[in-house]
């Protein structure tokens, strides 16, 4: 057993195919498996053996799976960093993994060089393309792929890691996912299950690579049929163009992208004919969003739910699913699902708890931390996920909020998601977040930050007035902030500790 492989069946079933299209050209499967096959011994040759660690760093690009690929086949651990983390935040990751190699692009080559000079172990530095030449040490990555000789692929235990993945740190420091070749095979076949795609489909790649979501759809290509259309980077000029000069059929995005693309004035001359849908994931998809993107495209949005300790998907909508606004579908084929009280005790359906899941997507647990593994995953391999929902009669998930972005004011429970969704059908908001702001005698307040649509004029008055009309007066907003932007991490996922900080020194000011 090894992901590896899937490269591999993939051309054993279909024969040589068209797999990537980047920026003007095409790339073939047998090309692909060949560059990876090279670096592998380029690799091997620089000592990288079975359980060793390599950091990949790069933006979204063809040479990214041919890494992920060439680690993989030696038995080695991938350890994928986003190129927007800063020196200290890399740094820690290169110390905790005590990575053997790290490669980058020359843009972020800077700052991975600034961040190995702080580690007790500094790892070997691959650099795609020039100015590598700068930087005495550092090696070029093409080279290594043209002039590598082939070593044979390394047969793994399912239960061996594949991929070390560092959460995004908004609730404290990063810690280190270790996911098995096991969790990422399992995601691979029941998310290609559960996805309408179908021969010759054109699939939009703009997700970073980088994260979990990114990872789990490039690996679950490698099972279908499907011609990937990779985006360096998501843009909505870049996404309104790869749509209509490559006819896209199907894609995922986070909301946030939804967002951007539905306050650019190009959105409505875009031909949207082509493409049948997309699944949003990452974070919240607020409906008013989800509703507006599929009536001016003519696209269904299927929103989809898992975490980065499982691998990551839990669930997913599928395209003949029924209509469950708000819904993020059932539990993919293989995971239980279950919404439990605070003791632990399951809830009947409907009633709103915490979500836990089971199942071969669960990792194996966070890196040399014993203590916060045994406190997510249960003895009974039951994982914690930290998100409250609720389970309908048909045994569709709805996810509420994060456990701990649960507000309480005067005692009172105030979820923070029914407050955005009321915000967003106010057409002058484009995005919404709401969080609690420390208070002395409430313990929390409610505070709003918005950032308006562009072109339409909104204040903290009308807006207020707007919560009231559909919400408690416990529950409204006691100030709207109204701001260009709001905190995000790589993902798009917003930073609610730096809001909830900012919300604080505003309630303490009054």
């Amino acid at each position: 057993m090894n992901v590896a492989q899937l490269s591999i069946d993939a051309i054993e079933r279909l024969g040589d195919h068209e797999k990537l299209r980047f920026e003007g050209r095409s790339y073939r499967s047998l090309e692909m498996l060949g560059m990876s096959e090279r670096l592998s011994g380029s690799l091997a040759g620089l000592g990288v053996a079975r359980g060793d660690r390599v950091v990949v760093m790069l933006p979204n690009c063809p040479e990214v799976p041919v890494c992920f690929g060439a680690v993989l086949r030696l038995g080695a651990v991938v350890v994928p960093v986003l190129f927007l983390l800063t020196e200290v935040e890399i740094a820690h990751i290169l110390a905790d993994s005590r990575a053997a190699v790290a490669i980058t692009s020359p843009e972020f080559l800077p700052k991975l060089v600034a961040a190995s000079a702080t580690v007790p172990h500094p790892p070997t530095i691959v650099c795609l393309g020039a100015p590598f030449e700068e930087t005495p040490g550092v090696l070029e990555l093409g080279a290594l792929i043209a002039e590598g000789t082939p070593v044979p692929l390394v047969d793994v235990d399912a239960g061996e890691v594949a991929v070390l993945s560092y959460t995004s740190g908004t609730t404290g420091v990063p810690k280190g996912v270790m996911l098995s070749h096991g969790n990422a095979l399992f995601n691979a076949r029941a998310s290609a299950a559960a996805a309408d795609v179908r021969d010759g489909d054109i699939s939009l790649q703009c997700l970073p690579l980088a994260h979990s979501f990114g990872i789990g759809v490039m690996l679950t290509g490698q099972l279908l049929n499907a011609v990937g259309v990779m985006l360096r980077w998501f843009t909505a000029d870049g996404f309104f163009d790869a749509v209509q000069s490559q006819r896209v059929t199907n894609g995922t995005v986070v909301p946030t992208m939804l967002s951007f693309l539905l306050a650019d004035p190009r959105f409505d001359e875009v031909d949207w004919s082509s493409l049948r849908w997309l699944v949003s994931g990452g974070a919240a998809l607020p409906l008013e969003v989800a509703a507006e993107f599929e009536r001016r495209s003519g696209a269904r949005v299927l929103q989809g739910y898992g975490l980065t300790e499982t691998s990551p998907t839990i669930s997913v909508m599928r395209i003949d699913d029924p209509a469950k606004p708000g819904s993020c579908g059932r539990p993919v084929d293989g995971c239980e699902v279950r919404i439990v009280d605070e003791t632990g005790n399951p809830l009947p359906t409907g009633e709103t708890g915490e979500v836990i899941c089971r199942g071969p997507n669960v990792m194996l647990g966070y890196k040399d931390l014993p203590e916060a593994t045994a406190a997510a995953i249960s003895d009974e391999g039951w994982f914690s996920t930290g998100d409250l929902g609720h389970l309908d009669e048909d045994g569709f998930l709805y996810i509420t909020d994060r456990k701990k972005d649960l507000i309480i004011r005067g005692g009172f429970n105030i979820i923070p998601r029914d407050i955005e969704e009321v915000l967003h059908t106010h057409p002058g908001v484009a995005q919404a977040a709401v969080v609690g702001g420390s208070h002395p005698t409430l313990g929390e307040e409610v505070v709003a930050f918005v950032v308006p649509t562009p072109g339409l004029q909104v204040d903290e008055p009308t807006l207020i007035a707007h919560a009231q009309a559909s919400l408690a007066k416990y529950k409204t907003p006691r100030r709207i902030v109204l701001r260009d932007t709001l905190p995000m991490n790589g993902i798009g996922k917003i930073l609610r500790r730096e809001l909830r900080a900012e919300a604080s020194k505003i309630i303490a000011e009054g």
